[in-house]
Order: C-alpha cells, then structure tokens, then sequence
C-alpha cells in the first residue's frame, strides 16, 4: 500500500558526513510531517529530525548545528544531512511519514521504514 524506502547509511569515521535519504510511494494522498528517528542497541528509539510539510523543522538536542533535514514534496522524499558525526551517532536510522491514503478519508497514518544502519568509527 504504502512503502518508505531508505538509502544512504554505512560506515564512517568519526567527523565524516553521511546523506540518508527516504521515499515514499504507494497510494499516498498528502503526506504532512515526515522525519527520521534512531535506535542503538539497548536503547529506545529516538526522535532525530522531523519537518512538517510547510517546512518547519526540529531537532533532537544531540544533533542540531550537526544534522540537517530537508524535503522536496514533489518526490514524497525525506533526506538527512548528517555532518561531525560522532560515535554516540552510530545506531539503526528509521524514517517516517504521517500521510493520509487515496480513498482513506481524512484519517492520517503514520508509516515507518526498514531502518538503515548508521556506523561511526572513532
């Protein structure tokens, strides 16, 4: 029905930049906010980034002035710009979409992706 596709994670050296990116397809009438969480072993899963559809963005206190997100409506894409990573960065990444479906109505989803691992070596 709906899929989030995301692409862009490996390894790095501590200080390095990744660019995660995330799409979105399927039957998909609007989609509203869209961000990226992370989990590292042991932990719970976190809020990264997020950013509405108009473009207002918030970040989690760890990452801001490091991490960057940005969206282009047109391609239903999520990307995070991830720069002076650092090891306590190193965790499974999840992108996610609050969307409403063709034909659901006026009720919004929330969809996740498969998670892409993020590693940073110090």
């Amino acid at each position: 029905q709906v899929q989030l596709v995301e692409s862009g994670g490996g390894l790095v050296q501590s200080g390095g930049s990744l660019r995660l990116s995330c799409a979105a397809s399927g039957s998909i009438f609007s989609i509203y906010a869209m961000g990226w969480y992370r989990q590292a072993p042991g932990n719970q899963r976190e809020l990264v980034a997020a950013i509405t559809s108009g473009g207002s963005t918030n970040y989690a206190d760890a990452v801001k002035g490091r991490f960057t997100i940005a969206r282009d409506n047109a391609k239903n894409t999520v990307y995070l710009q991830m720069n002076s990573l650092k090891p306590e960065d190193t965790a499974v990444y999840y992108c996610n979409a609050d969307l409403q479906l063709v034909g659901g109505g006026p009720r919004k989803y929330r969809y996740w992706g498969q998670g892409t691992q993020v590693t940073v070596s110090s």
